[in-house]
């Protein structure tokens, strides 16, 4: 009790690290050769545990915009023989964003030595988890070991130190940590703390720096799904902050581990925890923290999100039609909430428990369509699918993720595919945050023509729609019957001279638009190029003077 009136009185009360040896573990590091479909394991052992990171084929360059190409501390002068490497990396393109990697910014202290016909530089990446920076790092070999009087080629690999877009913004605790994933389901037992978990493993057997918080402070499930040596939270004397706890090298922190179980308090009072749990933790440098959120939409949850920058959230759902309507909730209210200027996208949907193969069968015990209902709905363009394995539910009891307990298994073969989902995502984002793009002017309304204008991203195209067709081709439940397509919308409803109040972008998927009704109509892209465009656009209206 006296732990829990200090984490309430910003009094942190915490075993100093005199008084309990805390020992942390590296997290393995990966290879791999997308062009083929190959298999690269790295084994390093933890605890007798044999932990083995699978990585697979046609996986995209994750990294954002960089600095300019640098020799050193300063500038490059542009000799013939500079001008000839660039020119052959600037082959290299990135599949993502569509630039070269010189372009990028990605090359970093070239230098050469034309008498001996030695190039070496250096390919600097946002993160270590960039799923094909082998691949890289070979084409850089073969394209500038073409000049013909290049000799040998050095290249070196590197990532970028993990610093938020927004860190002079942040909490002390928080400014060393690249990108905030929020593993959400608004809806208890989805197995939201399952995937939460799994991920933060499989990003860091890519190679990442990862953190999990367990935002639970009523049911922590932490303490239970994973096995560190120390379980209780340290803390530092002099600074008065946290220390976390790790396990496999990834650090952790829960309202369980300190030492006070599951807590019986008020909702101010269990907002007032988390923020000191999370912003007073002494992260370090991280490319990803992991927010395993609690469950619901309420004012724990609506704290958490105005004062964490999350980058992106990933959805947890079920195939009932109980666990699609709560869903639902977590995406608008994620659709709503602005944080350091930004609204927060969800990037995937992770439908589980999904289905079952016996005799040679598949079984939906649950039924289907839940997840599918949300990304056809929200047009979050990632779902993936975790079946019903006892296996993945044992891990969850053990203390050994099941990614690390079979990283071979179709389990793990799934969240390597999110894993890298979330890496090339949070690089989207953090690019779009950084730099002159921006996906909020993709869609905006111009009040003069009366008309939204639409650009799709990755895409030179551009249209017009009249806002009543927008709004008429809403899909949401409010109107069409999610299940039986009935359309509740008439045609009549929707004035014909309705405009739109705001247009917000939702991550490179969406956009979320909201009428003079109250009502926040979530409208995907690939859902505006199919509604019937404008032909006739009518004539600006002239600006009284």
């Amino acid at each position: 009790m006296q732990l829990l009136q200090a984490l309430c009185s910003s009094n942190l009360s915490f075993p100093t690290s005199d008084s309990v040896l805390n020992k942390g573990h590296t997290s393995p590091k990966k290879s791999v050769h997308p062009s083929h479909v190959n298999f690269c394991v790295a084994i390093q052992r933890h605890e007798g545990v044999a932990w083995l990171s699978q990585n697979r084929s046609n996986w995209s360059l994750v990294a954002t915009r960089a600095a300019p190409v640098e020799a050193g501390s300063s500038t490059m002068s542009t000799s013939a023989a500079e001008k000839d490497v660039l020119k052959a990396l600037s082959q290299i393109i990135d599949p993502d964003f569509g630039t070269d990697i010189v372009s990028c910014g990605f090359v970093k202290d070239l230098l050469i030595d034309e008498d001996l016909g030695e190039v070496s530089f250096r390919l600097e990446l946002t993160t270590p988890a960039c799923p094909i920076k082998d691949m890289f790092e070979q084409q850089a070999n073969e394209v500038v070991a073409m000049l013909p009087w290049v000799t040998k080629v050095n290249v070196t690999m590197s990532a970028q130190p993990a610093r938020p877009v927004f860190g002079n913004q942040l909490p002390m605790g928080l400014q060393t940590i690249s990108s905030i994933v929020a593993v959400s389901s608004c809806k208890g037992g989805v197995g939201k703390s399952t995937v939460a978990i799994n991920l933060a493993y499989t990003l860091a057997g890519m190679g990442a720096r990862v953190g999990i918080f367990d935002a639970d402070v009523y049911g922590p499930s932490l303490p239970t799904m994973v096995s560190p040596e120390n379980r209780l939270l340290l803390m530092n004397p002099e600074k008065k902050t946290i220390i976390p706890t790790e396990y496999l090298g990834v650090k952790l922190v829960s309202f369980g581990f300190a030492g006070q179980g599951r807590a019986v308090m008020r909702g101010p009072m269990v907002s007032g925890v988390i923020n000191q749990l999370l912003t007073t933790t002494e992260w370090g440098e991280l490319d990803y923290l992991v927010i395993d959120m609690p469950p619901g939409t309420g004012d724990i949850q609506l704290t958490l999100c105005q004062v964490v920058p999350l980058t992106a959230a990933v959805i947890v759902t079920t195939p009932q039609k109980l666990a699609f309507i709560d869903v639902a909730k977590g995406v608008r209210m994620f659709s709503k909430l602005k944080v350091c200027n930004s609204w927060v996208p969800c990037v995937a949907v992770v439908e589980n428990m999904c289905h079952f193969d016996a005799d040679g069968k598949r079984y939906y015990p649950f039924g289907r369509g839940s997840g599918s209902q949300v990304v056809q709905q929200f047009g979050i363009p990632h779902l993936f699918d975790l079946p019903i394995r006892p296996t993945l539910s044992a891990s969850g009891d053990s203390g050994i993720p099941e990614v690390v307990a079979d990283p071979l298994g179709e389990v793990a073969k799934t969240f390597q595919d999110l894993g890298v989902c979330v890496v090339q995502q949070c690089a989207k984002i953090r690019q779009q945050d950084c730099f002159f793009f921006s996906v909020s002017t993709a869609v905006t309304y111009d009040k003069y023509i009366k008309a939204i204008k639409v650009k799709v991203p990755d895409s030179d195209e551009e249209f017009l729609l009249h806002p009543a067709t927008v709004r008429r081709n809403d899909r949401s439940a409010q109107s069409v019957d999610e299940w039986s397509g009935e359309q509740k919308l008439q045609y009549a409803d929707v004035p014909e001279d309705i405009e739109p109040e705001d247009i917000r972008p939702m991550g490179n998927y969406a956009v979320s638009i909201t009428w003079p009704d109250g009502f926040s109509q979530i409208a995907p892209y690939d859902q505006l190029q199919t509604i019937e465009r404008l032909v006739d656009v009518p004539e600006p209206t002239p600006v009284q003077a």
